[in-house]
């Protein structure tokens, strides 16, 4: 019984880092996308 709450912070761990990744790479595709829309607006 002492092995299923290690796997349950392992999960836990991550689905964080998952979540955590994920909101980093939005955040990186919004800037380039934020970039390519003002340089191609610009006349």
């Amino acid at each position: 019984m002492k092995r299923k709450p290690d796997m349950l912070w392992v999960l836990v761990i991550v689905f964080g880092l998952g979540v955590v990744t994920t909101g980093y790479t939005q955040s990186l595709w919004e800037r380039n996308s934020d970039r390519a829309t003002a340089l191609t607006q610009q006349p």
